[in-house]
């Protein structure tokens, strides 16, 4: 396959899923050569170079637009790094926290709901141990939140953006949110953008990205996966 090639989007939710299970089990660097791509060494310089890889194999859309990744199906794209007993490496990004229009946005047309209202989970083996062109995807999951997942990651998306809203991106921290939370989502922190708070007044703020913590994704292998390796 030479490296202009690319792979047509799917066609529907069970032409994803069928090819997503015939990568199930395939390493980052067979992956990697069907497109003439190199595998690097590490990821400390290549963030994102593993989901980038999975959404081109599959046939992603979305590129770096706010929707889902598969936008003619509404799903989300999301790869979990997991390590030698099954648990995930690091939390898991979401979206960009819409700093503009926070204090007008309600849960139902928040990007975090549109994000994860249906995702298909790639697990990948991320253990230090196996060099990365040797590292494998385990079994798709294609994801629903239950009720009460719902309302966890609702509750915590409202508190989030409700104390952004009223007090500033500075009033937040990584330690609040049970289940999401709010991180800085800049290259450096010279990165800034315009921000309207609570009073209607204009404020300079660093951009912020929503992240799931690894305590829901733990729950979330736990209860959809036997045992992963």
């Amino acid at each position: 396959m030479s490296t202009l090639q690319m792979v047509e989007p799917p066609a529907s939710e069970a032409a994803l899923l069928e090819r997503a299970r015939e990568l199930a089990g395939t390493n980052l660097g067979e992956i990697a050569g069907r497109f003439g791509l190199g595998v690097p060494d590490t990821l400390l310089r290549a963030k994102g170079w593993v989901g980038m890889l999975v959404e081109r194999a599959l046939g992603a859309s979305a590129g770096s637009r706010s929707e889902p990744d598969f936008p003619a199906l509404g799903i989300e794209l999301k790869t979990l790094p997991i390590d030698a007993s099954g648990q995930p490496r690091e939390s898991t990004f979401v979206c960009t926290v819409e700093l503009s229009r926070i204090p007008e946005i309600e849960w139902d047309e928040s990007r975090v709901k549109k994000k994860l209202d249906r995702v298909l989970w790639f697990p990948v083996q991320a253990d230090r141990a196996i060099p990365m062109h040797q590292r494998r995807l385990g079994e798709p999951l294609l994801w629903t939140p239950a009720p009460a997942e719902e309302a966890a990651l609702r509750f915590d998306w409202e508190d989030l953006a409700g104390r952004i809203a009223c007090f500033g991106t500075e009033s937040v921290t990584a330690h609040l949110g049970q289940f999401l939370q709010v991180r800085p989502k800049a290259a450096h922190s010279r990165v800034k953008t315009r921000v309207i708070d609570g009073a209607g007044e204009a404020y300079a703020a660093n951009p912020r990205g929503f992240y799931l913590r690894t305590a829901f994704t733990q729950a979330l292998l736990t209860k959809h996966y036997a045992r992963l390796r």
